[in-house]
């Protein structure tokens, strides 16, 4: 069985200002777009048995850029919907509740379009979309591709780990990174994390 591979966008004007981000689809920055290319030579090193991208921009130019023309679109690869926090800096939130803390605190209602997830609600979207890669990892050979967000992308390693939600917490992830979860013994584990090639 192969290994899992995940891809965080590149750089977007929000996630350069701490901005979150959820469901507004801001376009990567030129920066941004330099982060995918560097990536391109270490994902083109692999066979890449099966890819899935996120529906937002960020995620499906990064695709194209790292040389992933074929990645299946799956919604459950969106990013933590922030509710009314989307937008909103987390420096900004904790004025007005001081040690806010995503992973633990969760957020605020937002529109009807935005409503808003909790970690647990994230979990069970990064479980469902670790069921699909188990059924690609067993009838492909080669690595499975996914390129999505930092929030999600953290919450989908915790539970490859076996891990709470929550503790995404302990994985942090930098734009136009590659992370690779492979397993030792047949046990889940980190084989790589916040892969950046040098500018």
């Amino acid at each position: 069985m192969g290994d899992l591979f995940l891809v965080r966008h590149g750089e977007t004007e929000w996630s350069r200002s701490g901005r979150h981000t959820g469901r507004t689809d801001v376009p990567l920055t030129e920066h941004g777009r330099e982060e995918a290319r560097r990536l391109a030579p270490l994902v083109r090193s692999h066979r890449i048995g099966a890819a899935f991208v996120s529906p937002m921009q960020r995620a499906r130019e990064t695709a194209e850029l790292i040389g992933v023309h074929d990645a299946r679109v799956d919604a459950d690869l969106l990013e933590w919907d922030y509710g009314g926090y989307e937008g909103v800096t987390t420096v900004d939130i904790q004025r007005e509740r001081p040690g806010w803390f995503l992973f633990t605190d969760g957020v605020v209602p937002g529109p009807p379009e935005r409503p808003g997830e909790t970690v647990e609600q994230v979990g069970a979207r990064a479980d469902r979309m670790l069921a699909k890669v188990d059924a690609a990892l067993a009838n492909t050979e080669g690595v499975v591709l996914l390129v999505a967000h930092g929030h999600f992308l953290r919450v989908l390693t915790a539970r490859r780990l076996g891990l709470a939600p929550q503790h995404g917490a302990l994985f942090q992830l930098a734009t136009g990174a590659l992370c690779r979860l492979g397993t030792e013994h047949g046990r889940p584990v980190i084989s790589g994390w916040n892969v950046r090639p040098p500018a």
